[in-house]
């Protein structure tokens, strides 16, 4: 097996499905959740809060990332998960000589709790500093109407490095997931995160991109981000799900679309569950942008599908060497033209 797939999910003290996130390089990045769970369930009530600490650090290369202990940053940063109703009270640790923030997308923060140095919410090199994010759930309106809550697939970046819209410190790999769940939700078995940055995926392009696995029938949750300057989309082969909060329908009369593109922008993110292999069973499948020009030249990256027992299906590690040795470059315009590009996807 390639030393790139990643091995099973990491349990990190949680119930059978607790939650465990994927980085780059085929390791495994801590997910956080607020509340201790069991499958589907709540362990504790609505309102907890989870104290935890974050410490920003130098990857060297000019790259950083986010890590809940010393030494342990990656890019993507862990995956940091609450319920509705619940807090996050989140120490930053700043061990760089860069100034730096953590700003989050879809929860609730009062302005010191921003990371946007506009409301002088960040840390200076060698700073700690706590910022508090909450969340909350629908609620009622007037004319039958209701106000969202916060459950959703989400992100969390920089907000300060370099410029006050922290672009340097998205470009050097300050980011990472942020989910919201209703309580009730499904929980997976494993996790995966996309960032699909300017022309990298997690900060990499093919084929060093991260190649994640799952065995066949476990449930997958997938987390996509975009950052940068461009647009993409992001496409599973062989899974498809509803166009939703989810993925999943939620009854026989549900209109959410069934897709298996999705558009994705800088800023937005999207998640998803699916079964892994319930397309088209055990084997490599590639997930990418579909921007022809950018999965050309190395935005995309694998998913291996083990047969349920863990072994191998055959075929599955030739796809992983032709992956490989693929050259990924833009197609040239006669190349576009004929239909004879390099890579194909």
């Amino acid at each position: 097996m390639d030393d790139n797939v990643d091995k099973p999910a990491r349990k990190w003290g949680f119930s059978r499905r607790s939650l465990v996130g994927v980085g780059a390089l085929g390791l495994a990045v801590p997910a956080l959740t607020a509340a201790v769970t069991s499958n589907s369930q709540p362990a504790r009530a609505a309102g907890a809060t989870r104290k935890i600490t974050i410490y920003a650090e130098s990857l060297g290369n000019n790259q950083y990332g986010y890590g809940l202990e010393r030494g342990k940053a990656t890019i993507p940063g862990p995956i940091l998960e609450m319920y509705e109703g619940d807090t996050l009270e989140i120490t930053l640790v700043n061990t760089t000589d860069q100034r730096l923030s953590i700003h989050p997308h879809g929860v609730d923060y009062s302005t010191d709790s921003d990371g946007a140095p506009l409301n002088a919410s960040f840390n200076n090199p060698g700073e700690t500093r706590t910022y508090v994010w909450r969340s909350h759930e629908m609620v009622a309106a007037t004319g039958r109407r209701f106000r969202p809550g916060s459950a959703g697939y989400w992100h969390y970046h920089d907000h300060a490095m370099g410029t006050d819209h922290g672009t340097a410190g998205v470009l050097r790999g300050l980011y990472g997931a942020l989910i919201v769940r209703r309580r009730g939700d499904q929980l997976p078995d494993k996790q995966f995160v996309a960032v699909l940055h300017n022309t990298t995926i997690n900060n990499k392009v093919a084929p060093d991109t991260p190649i994640f696995e799952a065995n066949l029938g476990e449930i997958t949750e997938w987390i996509a981000i975009g950052h940068g300057d461009l647009y993409h989309t992001f496409h599973l082969h062989s899974h498809h799900w509803a166009d939703n909060r989810t993925g999943y329908l939620e009854g026989p009369t549900d209109p959410s679309a069934s897709i298996d593109n999705k558009d994705l922008g800088p800023g937005s993110s999207f998640g998803f569950q699916v079964q892994a292999g319930e397309g088209g069973g055990a084997g490599t499948w590639m997930y990418h942008c579909h921007v022809q020009m950018h999965s050309d030249t190395g935005m995309s990256g694998l998913f291996v599908v083990r047969n349920a027992d863990g072994s191998m299906p055959p075929g599955a590690q030739e796809a992983i060497d032709r992956f490989k040795g693929h050259s990924h470059k833009a197609a040239s315009t006669t190349d576009s033209q004929s239909g004879h590009g390099g890579h194909t996807g």
